[in-house]
């Protein structure tokens, strides 16, 4: 997220009460403002839902690495 001062917007809305007492602990435990963490749950919403974290992509190369290094792995594993 891009963390230079943007325009803010309020906004109302409702949400299940144990998420909304989870969100406030995890600011107070963290020390953190409740605006801060909601942003970033917001984020990382975001992110996964635009595919953000290429998983397909680095699955691919993790098992292309394991492949060329199987040798490699299997001396290391003894």
């Amino acid at each position: 997220m891009n963390k230079e001062i943007q325009e803010r917007k309020k906004f109302t809305s409702e949400v299940n009460v144990l998420l909304l007492e989870k969100m406030y602990l995890i600011a107070a435990k963290e020390g953190r403002q409740f605006q801060a963490v909601l942003e970033e749950a917001f984020d990382l919403y975001i992110r996964s839902k635009i595919n953000f974290f290429p998983r397909q992509i680095v699955t691919a190369h993790f098992k292309a690495s394991i492949e060329r290094n199987k040798k490699l792995g299997e001396l290391l594993a003894k």
